[in-house]
């Protein structure tokens, strides 16, 4: 029997491809020897030598991971779906108007304004009148003026 169709048959038994099957020149004898399928099995770990799958790598991906984690990778390029489809409009004004609040009250707890001015500031946040935290304090140093 030809070694060619030992490997085919090898291949078959052992259900893997026929380029993962490795046959052992040095015991070439024993190979042709074995020619059913269970003399095939038992040649298996001496004479024959399947190799093992070669699978896709991860390591590139954990790099990505980690940078992803440190908040890279996010650019405009990497971003899908609508203007809002990240961050809702509603969950970007709560941000927004949270540390206006949480800045305004630190600023009352310091005793830098009175509660008047508080109460004024308050309601021009809750109005929408400032952008950003560094919005309000632009418009507090003016009116300190």
């Amino acid at each position: 029997m030809n070694q060619r169709k030992q490997k085919e048959l090898i291949a078959r038994t052992a259900k893997v491809g026929k380029s993962r099957v490795k046959l052992n020149p040095e015991k070439s004898d024993d190979i042709k020897e074995a020619i059913t399928r269970a003399d095939l099995r038992s040649v298996i770990g001496t004479s024959i030598i399947i190799k093992n799958k070669k699978g896709v790598s991860r390591a590139r991906a954990r790099v990505r991971k980690e940078q992803q984690k440190k908040g890279r990778r996010k650019g405009p390029g990497s971003k899908k779906g609508a203007k809002y489809s990240r961050i809702s409009k509603k969950q970007l004004w709560m941000n927004r108007v949270r540390v206006q609040r949480r800045f305004l009250s630190e600023l009352k707890e310091k005793e830098k304004i009175d509660s008047k001015q508080y109460r004024s500031l308050y309601r021009m946040i809750t109005g929408g009148f400032f952008r950003s935290k560094n919005h309000l304090k632009l418009y507090i140093s003016k009116m300190e003026k």
